[in-house]
């Protein structure tokens, strides 16, 4: 649940809100990510006006309610305003007129002006609407950038997830969150990790404890968010388990409704795990530059035999 309050309090400083009126309709439910010009709705025509949607009011709509009679004006905003419209923004720092104040004080609609243009306004709210409404869920396990490439790295508990991805990280490559992972559908189709603000750049491991990775490596080895390419499980190694040895079947893990790459790596003693991830994130790169190493060796192993068919049927002919 979104309230306008929660728009007010994350993002008031870059969009420039300032309160004018209906405080107490901070809570007000935001159910629809969107935001729009009223249009001809302040000329009384409501047949398609897009109720519970933020209002935007710019030059051209402050200027035509000035045109209009005190009571006509009051007649076509309270036409607009009684619907469950959640908040209304005034554009170019306008002062609102006098009934607009009253109306949204009255039907505690909380009001804004900001100093912003009408269409950045617009624009920038849309972004911020969109972003807050993207589906999101939490997974376990760590983000690291890799060449490149966002790897989730999951596993069973104590499997060697955090060591796995502290041994990219001295290698060079980033962290972006450790144990907890925030995933979140962007617009677009793709997938966005990040970590919580309180864990951000921190790391546990065992034996040790809680390490600070910006601290410990420096700034360049961590990062805030990434998008999520690939998922690599780490299992310890069963004997008794036959393992994929020419990777031409690609698997795939679905997440929030989008598919990703999903490899199972073994780890037992004396696999060298950062080594194992770095090259599957390099093969995922090739991979999406359209050259698929698995396939290829596959094509030349057809065509050898094709070839050696072809020979023995001559030397039968001959």
């Amino acid at each position: 649940m979104y309230l306008v309050k929660d728009l007010f309090e994350k993002h008031s400083r870059s969009l420039g809100l300032e309160l004018v009126a209906g405080k107490k309709g901070l809570e007000r439910k935001i159910k629809v990510p969107e935001a729009h010009r009223p249009g001809l709705s302040l000329s009384g025509y409501l047949r398609n006006h897009a109720e519970r949607r933020i209002l935007i009011f710019g030059k051209v709509e402050i200027e035509y309610l000035r045109h209009l009679d005190q009571e006509t004006r009051i007649t076509r905003l309270e036409a607009i305003l009684k619907t469950p419209t959640p908040a209304v923004i005034i554009a170019r720092r306008y002062r609102p007129p006098k009934e607009l104040r009253s109306i949204c004080e009255k039907h505690q609609i909380p009001l804004f002006r900001t100093s912003l243009a009408t269409m950045n306004l617009l624009s920038k709210l849309t972004l911020l609407l969109t972003e807050e409404f993207s589906p999101s869920i939490s997974v376990h396990g760590t983000l690291v950038e890799v060449f490149g490439v966002g790897v989730l790295i999951q596993g069973d508990s104590a499997v060697g997830k955090s060591e796995a991805a502290l041994g990219l990280i001295e290698r060079g490559h980033r962290l972006v969150s450790d144990d907890i992972v925030k995933v979140k559908k962007k617009e677009g189709g793709y997938l966005e990790g990040y970590g919580a603000d309180l864990t951000r750049h921190h790391m546990e491991i065992r034996g040790i404890g809680i390490i600070n990775v910006a601290n410990l490596y420096g700034a360049v080895c961590v990062r805030n968010q990434k998008s999520l390419d690939i998922v690599v499980r780490l299992e310890v190694w069963q004997d008794n388990y036959f393992y994929d040895r020419v990777g031409l079947d690609d698997k795939v893990t679905t997440i929030l409704g989008v598919k990703r790459p999903y490899h199972t790596l073994p780890v037992k003693p004396g696999r060298d795990v950062v080594l194992l991830l770095e090259t599957i994130a390099l093969n995922h790169r090739l991979k999406e530059m359209g050259y698929n190493s698995a396939q290829e060796f596959s094509n030349k192993v057809l065509d050898l035999t094709t070839m050696k068919k072809k020979s023995r049927s001559l030397n039968r002919t001959v």
